[in-house]
């Protein structure tokens, strides 16, 4: 014979149990959600003149939720964005590696002054991601000048902004100043080249570190 137990109290005590987890499930869930809030929001700073950028955007757009994507001057920072046969072949080998076509335009563009100029405005809008990804396809998928108006045209369609305005944005040089200073302060903090990923003090340089910064971001 087993001895007689008293189930009532043990169903209190679990219904008690069961509260108090329901309630700690809250708790966390509120915890959890303040952290996600204070993280630091990542950035990608690029350079439409460099083809790095497109390798790089391809696969920014997919790792990583809320980029805030901005131009920044290269040679605020110091590295140049032509490229001699030697880095032409790495690029190469890199696209070949990630899957991605190449297609080097005929006339590439040293700076891109134009373009950045209208991804300024674009990333001011919420729609750098749309435009970045037009415009370096258009370039190095496409093998299309990104200088030449209508093909600058063809991005920012992409992105939601008109012909006139992309023409009025693209002339305007006082959006000069906040590209070169994006370069500079990068500089100021340790960053060597572009694309690069910012997560708050912390700089992931260079498009083969796209997937260090993710794992940076999911244990921030």
């Amino acid at each position: 014979m087993f001895p007689q137990v008293s189930v009532r109290p043990f169903v209190v005590q679990c219904m008690g149990a069961v509260t108090s987890l329901d309630s700690y499930r809250q708790t966390a869930a509120r915890r959890s959600h303040r952290t996600r809030r204070l993280a630091p929001r990542p950035t990608f700073y690029f350079d439409l003149a460099s083809p790095y950028t497109y390798l790089a955007a391809e696969r920014a757009e997919r790792m990583f939720a809320r980029l805030e994507w901005l131009p920044a001057s290269s040679d605020a920072l110091q590295c140049a964005t032509s490229m001699g046969y030697e880095e032409r072949a790495l690029v190469a080998h890199r696209a070949a590696l990630l899957g991605l076509p190449l297609v080097w335009p005929a006339e590439p563009s040293q700076r891109a002054i134009g373009a950045m100029r209208v991804a300024s405005l674009a990333a001011e809008r919420g729609l750098g991601a749309a435009f970045v990804l037009a415009a370096s396809r258009l370039e190095f998928c496409g093998g299309y000048s990104i200088d030449d108006p209508e093909i600058l045209a063809e991005a920012a369609a992409a992105a939601g902004i008109g012909l006139r305005e992309m023409l009025r944005t693209a002339g305007d040089i006082a959006r000069d100043g906040p590209i070169e200073e994006a370069g500079r302060s990068l500089l100021a903090a340790g960053a060597d080249r572009l694309p690069t990923v910012r997560l708050g003090r912390l700089l992931f340089c260079g498009e083969e570190r796209l997937s260090e910064a993710v794992a940076a971001r999911a244990s921030a």
